[in-house]
């Protein structure tokens, strides 16, 4: 049985780009803003495909959930080196529970062997989808991988915490989420640019899984960090001492 490995990709604001809140503070703005792939997702999607190369798995599916234009998005999986892509169609801002719940959905028909996913998406930082997802299938799950290996279908991965390094030792099949030290994303050359364009993506709507997609949270109100006050120089550790202990209040 050829060994699949299922990577969802989210939609969201290029890293490069200085996030802006919307004028009534209902969200922050994204028309006319440059949009990529999920720098987490890349990386699970590099070490999907690095899989494949050494002969591990045999196909990789990229599958995101959104609007239309997240056609884009996997077309850059594609690129990447995902052998198809499907989109899970729908105009609503989805919090993690229900997208958990669709991506269980779609893998129950599938049935991949490895999840494989970002820890987190850079526009929510929830941090959530893959551990709900694990909890809804009942597989084993790992998330902030920094290293992952494949075989006897057990996947052994580690991970870093506060007091080291952890490993941990899963059966197939599960879901893993990775963190930044996993890989470096290859550059995508253009040759596969272009042939990621001519490629085929499967559009399912929402409607059709019969899932309740229903918001759990409400949010009330986005504004703008305070801005960080200039420091300011002093010329003893007297002065140092008492502007901790009279402004700063630390002491």
């Amino acid at each position: 049985m050829p060994f699949h490995i299922l990577i969802p990709v989210k939609r969201v604001i290029d890293y490069n780009v200085r996030v802006r809140v919307k004028m009534d503070g209902s969200d922050v703005e994204t028309e006319h803003v440059k949009m990529s792939v999920n720098p987490f997702d890349e990386i699970a999607l590099e070490e999907a495909v690095r899989l494949k190369e050494a002969g591990i798995a045999q196909t990789i599916t990229a599958i995101s959930i959104g609007s239309s234009n997240c056609q884009e998005t996997l077309r850059t999986a594609i690129a990447m080196g995902a052998d198809d892509a499907i989109l899970i169609q729908t105009e609503k801002t989805l919090q993690p529970l229900a997208i958990a719940a669709l991506l269980k959905s779609f893998i129950h028909e599938k049935q991949p062997n490895l999840v494989l996913m970002g820890k987190q998406a850079i526009d929510d930082d929830c941090n959530q989808t893959g551990q709900m997802l694990a909890g809804l299938l009942n597989w084993p799950q790992a998330t902030c991988a920094s290293s992952i290996s494949i075989a006897n279908e057990h996947a052994t991965v580690i991970r870093e915490i506060d007091g080291g390094l952890e490993t941990l030792r899963l059966n197939l099949p599960a879901v893993i989420t990775v963190d930044l030290r996993l890989n470096q994303p290859r550059y995508i050359s253009l040759p596969n640019i272009m042939k990621a364009k001519q490629k085929k993506i499967t559009v399912i709507p929402v409607e059709e899984l019969g899932i309740d997609i229903t918001a759990r949270l409400t949010l009330l109100k986005v504004e703008t960090p305070p801005a960080r006050k200039p420091g300011i120089q002093v010329k003893t550790v007297a002065e140092l001492l008492d502007k901790l202990k009279n402004e700063a209040k630390v002491l």
